[in-house]
């Protein structure tokens, strides 16, 4: 009898050979994401110190500029003293004293420049930031088949390097409630950053040293979703 039932095929092979393939994308993306951010804030620092000497420097100018100014009156001072044509040297020490003053502006304008660019760059840095937060929440097709086997859906945790995991149909008495944990991929070993409700931290332990040593994203997420279902079965 047993000879005669059909052979059922689940599939199983080809949902590991797609959640290998998606795992491996999924590393590279958060590597070359990563590499991305590093870079971008490493020339953006240089930038912004680069526009700080600039600003030490023109600062600089303008202290040169004000002690020759402060030094060229008291020579006018003394030689009006001593000349009989006052009215000469107070109009050549007014002159020079709004040239002075034009050049001083003229610096401190660029200075403001300077410091409005600077702004502009920072918040540039945070829009791209952000964007690469978003760009993480539909990162491939392989989250809607995703989706539907493990009842899951990916999220942004507000950070570049942390991702957010919610799973429903968890708990037998309400399958619209949900368990969620974060995942930080900040480093070469994986940690999960917050997740709710509260379980064995033995057991999220041995789920994160496998997914560190096998790479295999397929097999953690689905040791993490029945960690909280039995979790829940002990609530019921």
């Amino acid at each position: 009898m047993a000879d005669s039932l059909p052979s059922i095929d689940f599939g199983f092979e080809d949902l590991r050979l797609r959640m290998a393939s998606f795992t491996e994308r999924f590393d590279d993306f958060i590597a070359k994401g990563r590499k991305r951010v590093l870079e971008e804030r490493n020339q953006f620092r240089i930038n912004v110190a680069e526009l700080r000497e600039d600003q030490r420097l023109r600062k600089k100018d303008i202290d040169i500029l004000e002690q020759k100014s402060t030094t060229y009156a008291q020579s006018l001072h003394k030689e009006a003293a001593e000349t009989s044509d006052m009215q000469a040297a107070i109009a050549s020490v007014t002159a020079q004293r709004d040239a002075r003053t034009s050049d001083r502006n003229r610096i401190r304008g660029e200075i403001a420049a300077t410091q409005k660019q600077i702004s502009q760059r920072l918040a540039a840095q945070q829009q791209h930031a952000q964007d690469l937060d978003e760009q993480a929440r539909f990162n491939a097709p392989e989250l809607s088949f995703w989706t539907d086997y493990l009842c899951l859906r990916i999220e942004g945790a507000g950070q570049v390097d942390r991702l957010k995991f919610v799973f429903t149909h968890v708990d037998e008495r309400d399958w619209g409630r949900e368990a969620w944990f974060e995942l930080d991929t900040e480093r070469r070993d994986y940690a999960i950053s917050a997740l709710r409700p509260k379980l064995e931290s033995d057991e999220v332990e041995r789920c994160l040293a496998r997914l560190n040593e096998s790479r295999d994203l397929g097999p953690f997420l689905g040791g993490m979703r029945e960690l909280f279902v039995a979790t829940f079965r002990q609530y019921a």
